[in-house]
């Protein structure tokens, strides 16, 4: 298949040049939102870890408690 040439008017090939220029940018802005986004998540789901290990903590003493108090003879 042959290749013909394309002609393009300046102005138009400037305009298309400076389109795309701005759906660069606009590309790397949605990279750089995209990764504070990750980010956080990141952050999130450390302090929810963080909160789970902490209720499985708490949950941990009240059966203590819980089994203390139905059973003392068995701690003891």
């Amino acid at each position: 298949m042959e290749r013909m040439p394309v002609f393009v008017k300046i102005d138009e090939y400037e305009e298309v040049l400076s389109l795309l220029k701005t759906v660069r940018g606009k590309l790397d802005d949605a990279k750089g939102t995209l990764a504070k986004i990750h980010e956080l998540k990141n952050e999130e789901d450390h302090h929810l870890e963080m909160w789970q290990n902490s209720l499985e903590e708490v949950e941990k003493k009240v059966d203590f408690i819980d089994h203390s108090l139905n059973e003392p003879e068995r701690y003891q």
